[in-house]
């Protein structure tokens, strides 16, 4: 039997208060800092969603859309968009939530591509996924061309 997982079942959220030692010379969060708690996040739901071992393959639309300030809060959201044989896309979407009204806008949208691994840290296939909501289904699609995009990347030596 073929092993199954929805979008739900490897859902992750984190929240990180953006402190002095985060920041950037600028006075922002330092975009180094948001990607290793990005590249965290995108391993905790591809660990929860093959329940393995992972690895980055790669990431891309890493996209800054707005800053972080210093005692802001982040959020971080991941979740499963897309599985193939041996790797999976996470899409990873930040947030600073505002204490005032409880708001989240958000600040950077990022796709991982990652691998699973068994034992002997070679690639293994991974769970399906199943498609709950007509979201879903959307996101899937987007996932397929961008796999096709990065493919093509591949091929032409990008």
């Amino acid at each position: 039997m073929t092993e199954e997982r929805t979008v739900k079942d490897s859902l992750v959220e984190t929240v990180h208060m953006v402190r002095p030692n985060h920041m950037n010379a600028a006075g922002r969060l330092f975009g180094g800092m948001l990607m290793q708690w990005l590249d965290e996040v995108a391993g905790l739901v591809a660990k929860r969603h093959t329940r393995s071992n992972v690895i980055t393959a790669s990431v891309d639309n890493l996209r800054f859309i707005h800053g972080a300030y210093n005692g802001e809060m982040v959020v971080i959201i991941g979740k499963v968009t897309y599985v193939g044989n041996t790797s999976l896309e996470v899409r990873v979407d930040t947030y600073v939530e505002h204490l005032e009204d409880g708001m989240r806008h958000p600040i950077n949208r990022a796709y991982f591509t990652m691998v699973a691994l068994d034992e002997k840290d070679r690639p293994k296939r991974v769970p399906r996924l199943v498609l709950e909501s007509e979201e879903e289904r959307a996101e899937w699609e987007a996932a397929e061309k961008r796999r096709e995009m990065r493919m093509k990347r591949k091929a032409e030596g990008f």
